[in-house]
């Protein structure tokens, strides 16, 4: 799970909860999955609630119980995913994560903020079960034309999401609150795809987008319990209660996107914590009250994945640290049955606004067919595949980002966006490109002025290794630094040498 408030109800969570509350309700059933009974030893170094490792007791026994808590008290592994279009290659010795294609995990944790590479959108820092969301879409029946990723800040998943889906394909990420809306924009500029569309809004928002998605995913809100090793603030704010009241919440996130979900289209339902009442009893909530059936997903027994805690035969995905190499994860495939209600009312159709004015030479800029539209920061290059399918959204939701920014009107002069040159559809030769090494990239990364060597004037894209991290305006004996400045780099420590976690390909 990937902390986040996605709800209006969570205005009345405690301060410093994670997409999370919630309770445990008692669920039936005390025999774990090898008929073991109850009594759980609680010798850790770990402060872990009570309640919760009695809840576990009662759902996995005790032994089951005690190797979880032996694992939720060592250390974490750390795990990176690859972005497939900017071309890289773990650096050093990494084992491929077993059920994602371009996953890995790492030996030791480096020291990411201070790598450009991460900054230039090459790989993502991502917790391994979370990476199962490919599978999941491996076992799509059609590959699906428009994806609305629910909960998606920070952009973990959506990023996943954007480098499994066809290039036509449209990916909507959403979040509702502004500030953590305009991280998960950021996380999805620096992955450069330029098919995306960013929004913030609630579930219920979407409802009237009637039968548009093929695909929602739902990482929803969650007690968080799948991340205690992690996150020691999320036991502090475990609560005995947090269970039930988080399972409620999640049924009416899912049941508010519900009707946005065309009929045969798939629900992919998941959380980062351990228990029945987020977990398999809200899947056959929706299974029953909603009308969908769960998919099996088939994974490979090698791999450690837990099923349904009630050995009932329910198809879910249980990920528990001390069977699998990776936190705490819940998920389940769910494909929509239920007919979609009958309308009297036809959906207005709005006039497609006219396409905003772009000088020849910007249009130029980027490699593909692109239709350009006027937004709040400025101009917008929409794929044009999607473009239609993007405004309509953009009429529905709150839009933060939309396509690739291309730039702003300036009257006499078009000032190109300063996050142009992450995306992969700019093309190579549109600006003069200037390589910098280790030391002047970080400088850049901290909006520190630098100066290119480079005869050239104007806009200029730095590099590092080769990969994009973003403009600066070459004045001659000094250059401007266009890096964003949210986005900088705070902290003036930092190695004297690269991390290392990764590099191009040969």
């Amino acid at each position: 799970m990937e902390p986040a408030n996605l709800h209006p109800a969570a205005a009345d969570i405690a301060p410093g909860t994670k997409k999370q509350t919630g309770t445990a309700s008692e669920c039936p059933g005390s025999i774990n999955f090898a008929g073991e009974r109850l009594s759980v030893s609680s010798q850790t170094t770990m402060n872990l609630p009570d309640a919760f490792t009695e809840e576990m007791a009662s759902t996995l026994g005790a032994t089951e119980t005690d190797r979880l808590v032996a694992a939720l008290d060592s250390e974490p592994p750390v795990s990176i995913r690859l972005n497939p279009k900017k071309d890289v290659r773990p650096a050093g010795a990494a084992e491929g994560v077993p059920w994602s294609s371009t996953g890995y995990y790492l030996t030791a944790r480096p020291a990411f903020t201070f790598d450009p590479l991460l900054h230039a959108g090459c790989y993502y820092v991502q917790e391994a079960a979370s990476m199962f969301i490919e599978q999941a879409f491996r076992a799509l029946d059609t590959p699906p034309r428009r994806v609305l990723d629910l909960c998606a800040a920070p952009g973990g998943k959506s990023t996943l999401w954007r480098s499994l889906l066809d290039d036509d394909c449209l990916l909507v990420a959403n979040e509702p609150l502004r500030a953590r809306a305009a991280i998960l924009a950021e996380n999805l500029l620096k992955w450069g795809h330029p098919n995306i569309c960013v929004t913030s809004g609630y579930p219920s928002q979407f409802a009237p987008l009637t039968g548009f998605f093929d695909v929602v995913a739902a990482d929803v809100p969650c007690s968080g319990e799948g991340m205690f090793r992690k996150d020691p603030a999320a036991i502090d704010e475990w609560q005995p209660g947090s269970p039930a009241l988080c399972a409620a919440r999640q049924r009416d996130i899912v049941a508010d996107v519900w009707p946005a979900l065309r009929t045969g289209g798939y629900l992919v339902y998941s959380t980062c914590t351990f228990n029945r009442a987020e977990d398999e009893d809200n899947v056959r909530w929706i299974a029953d009250e909603l009308g969908a059936e769960v998919v099996d997903l088939r994974a490979t027994p090698s791999w450690g994945i837990a099923g349904s805690t009630y050995d009932d035969g329910l198809a879910v995905n249980h990920f528990f640290p001390h069977r699998t190499r990776g936190e705490g994860f819940f998920l389940a495939l769910l494909r929509k049955t239920a007919e979609p209600p009958a309308s009297t009312r036809r959906r207005k159709k709005t006039p497609r606004k006219p396409a905003a004015t772009v000088p020849k030479v910007c249009r130029e800029w980027l490699s593909g067919d692109f239709t350009f539209s006027l937004t709040e920061k400025g101009i917008s290059a929409l794929p044009a595949a999607t473009a239609d399918d993007m405004e309509r959204v953009a009429e529905t939701v709150r839009p933060v980002l939309l396509g690739v920014p291309l730039g702003t009107d300036k009257g006499r002069k078009f000032q190109p966006a300063p996050t142009l040159p992450l995306s992969t559809a700019l093309r190579p030769d549109a600006f003069p490109r200037v390589g910098l090494d280790y030391a002047d990239a970080i400088a850049y990364l901290r909006r520190e002025a630098i100066v290119p060597s480079t005869a050239a004037r104007g806009h200029c894209v730095v590099t590092y290794q080769n990969r994009a991290l973003g403009f600066v305006n070459h004045l001659g004996a000094r250059a401007n630094n266009l890096y964003p400045v949210e986005w900088r780099i705070r902290s003036s420590h930092g190695p004297d040498t690269p991390p290392g976690v990764v590099e191009p390909n040969p």
